[in-house]
């Protein structure tokens, strides 16, 4: 109903391809799927360096970027729900890339894991604790350790 489309229509949530990040990916699929919400799949590299990979006589030529791409769609596919994503892969420090995106597609909420986000000192200079000050919306930190 109405509470629901003034709620949450598009979730932004960070990948990395640590398991960590794959249980924020795994709850941000599932609150997606039961508020029929859209999901934008952030990734941030350090830079988009490329990487060659030989497989017999063949080679690809893989950017960081279509590596993180890859890893999005592999885990994507593994999952139980199926819900709408877009996906962005962006040069920057993930905090900065996650506010952005967010900022861009016009986000309802952010979902962030609670890696390193223990005990006050630690939490202004965690991912979550950066996008939860400078987030254009509502953060959801996700207990993932």
């Amino acid at each position: 109903g109405v509470l629901k489309e003034r709620l949450m229509n598009k979730i932004v949530v960070g990948f990395a391809d640590v398991e960590t990040a794959h249980h924020v990916v795994r709850e941000a699929v599932d609150l997606a799927h039961r508020l029929g919400a859209s999901l934008h799949v952030v990734t941030a590299v350090s830079e988009d360096a490329t990487t060659t990979v030989d497989i017999g006589s063949d080679y690809w030529v893989l950017s960081s970027t279509d590596l993180a791409e890859e890893g999005i769609g592999n885990l994507m596919r593994k999952l139980t729900h199926s819900v709408d994503y877009t996906v962005a892969v962006h040069e920057g420090k993930p905090a900065d890339v996650l506010v952005e995106e967010a900022e861009r597609v016009g986000a309802d909420l952010i979902m962030v894991g609670n890696v390193r986000m223990q005990g006050p000192s630690r939490l202004l200079g965690s991912v979550g604790g950066a996008v939860a000050h400078h987030a254009p919306c509502s953060v959801l930190i996700v207990k993932s350790t």
